[in-house]
């Protein structure tokens, strides 16, 4: 796919980017530079390799999911304005 000096000015007016008129052509070029180098990448052989998330193969670090600061209410509450049977009292903001 070979980008122009038109496609160009069009994607820059569609990005609201303001572009000299002498500017368009190298940009052209420089674009077209860059989806050469991107068939260059299409080009490499895949097939067996796995896809991967990370450049270090880690073991995801699980925890157990259990309760572990439970039964401190009065703690928790102390630094609330105002509170009510171990709850937080929050003013109301629905009609």
């Amino acid at each position: 796919m070979a980008i122009d000096a038109a496609t160009v000015r069009r994607v820059a007016h569609l990005a609201r980017i303001k572009t000299p008129e002498e500017r368009l052509e190298p940009l052209a070029q420089e674009l077209n530079g860059i989806l050469a180098w991107i068939e260059q990448l299409n080009e490499v052989d895949v097939t067996n390799v796995e896809p991967m998330t990370s450049n270090v193969a880690q073991p995801m670090r699980l925890r157990d999911d259990v309760v572990t600061d439970g039964g401190m209410v009065d703690a928790v509450l102390s630094n609330a304005p105002r509170s009510a049977d171990g709850f937080f009292v929050v003013p109301k903001v629905v009609e």
